[in-house]
């Protein structure tokens, strides 16, 4: 009996990366890419657990605290999305976009965080409308009875952190490999887009910018599919059953870890030029 075998392999690369492997973090997965094997086939796919919740950069929360705690601020527009891009099915862009709305919550979470909390001093600016309004209104209400009307002074930061996100590109590379054997059949793809941020360190008193970092991230989705195909009852009846499974990384990680290496990096580059010193 003759076996026909029909195998099909894609691997499309608009791309290339500086690094051997690409780590990929998502909610509940983790995927490693190993480049090195697209010559052969799609990439090994390993699945690890991640969460959202804790800081996805292990350095940045152990990174030794600062002498001297600097006092950073950042603004609701100091550092948000450029890119406009909206979501895609592989078909048709959708209406949501691509990219969260307030990238500056994980911005604060990751200066808040670095050192354990003992780095940085993050002043309030996001909200601060809502802040002075409730100062006034404390004032304005220990006048009427009389009482002490004085609050403590704002918190006030020798340094802003600007930037925002430049670039969210989709589908820069993307691959497959299937194989089919006497009506078995087995398929893998993967596909990737890319986020690049920047960070912006700037000297309230001159307006000079300190420090500026740019920071790439990849985003993976990687799927993988079976199926059957069978002529059964002397080959009047037809049998097919399909399977599979897909893995989407949270674009909301990809650009956590992106903002956390950046902090991280300015971190480093500040000890460098002497803004700040390790205790």
């Amino acid at each position: 009996m003759k076996k026909l075998i029909s195998l099909l392999m894609l691997v499309s690369v608009s791309a290339t990366a500086s690094d051997n492997e690409i780590f990929v973090d998502q909610v509940g997965a983790t995927a490693n890419i190993d480049l090195e094997q697209l010559g052969s086939g799609i990439p090994n796919i390993i699945i690890k657990s991640s969460s959202i919740l804790d800081l996805q950069s292990e350095e940045l929360k152990n990174v030794r605290p600062a002498k001297r705690k600097p006092v950073i601020a950042i603004y609701p527009n100091s550092f948000r999305d450029h890119t406009g891009q909206r979501k895609s099915n592989g078909q048709f862009a959708l209406f949501s976009t691509a990219i969260t709305q307030a990238p500056e919550a994980f911005l604060i979470r990751a200066l808040k965080h670095a050192a354990d909390g003992k780095f940085f001093q993050v002043a309030e600016r996001v909200g601060l409308d809502s802040l002075t309004k409730e100062r006034q209104l404390i004032r304005s209400t220990r006048d009427s009875f009389e009482e002490d009307s004085t609050v403590k002074p704002l918190l006030l930061a020798g340094l802003l952190l600007q930037g925002g996100v430049l670039s969210y590109d989709s589908n820069i590379k993307s691959g497959g490999l299937g194989a089919r054997a006497l009506g078995l059949g087995s398929s893998k793809e993967y596909r990737e887009d890319l986020i690049t941020i920047s960070l912006r360190l700037v000297s309230v008193s001159t307006g000079e910018v300190l420090i500026e970092v740019l920071i790439s991230k990849t985003v993976t989705s990687a799927g993988v599919s079976q199926d059957l195909f069978r002529f059964i009852s002397e080959g009047t009846k037809l049998i097919e059953v399909e399977g599979g499974v897909a893995a989407n990384e949270s674009s909301a990680i990809a650009l956590q870890k992106a903002i956390e290496a950046g902090v991280l990096e300015i971190i480093k580059v500040g000890i460098t030029r002497g803004y700040w010193r390790y205790e």
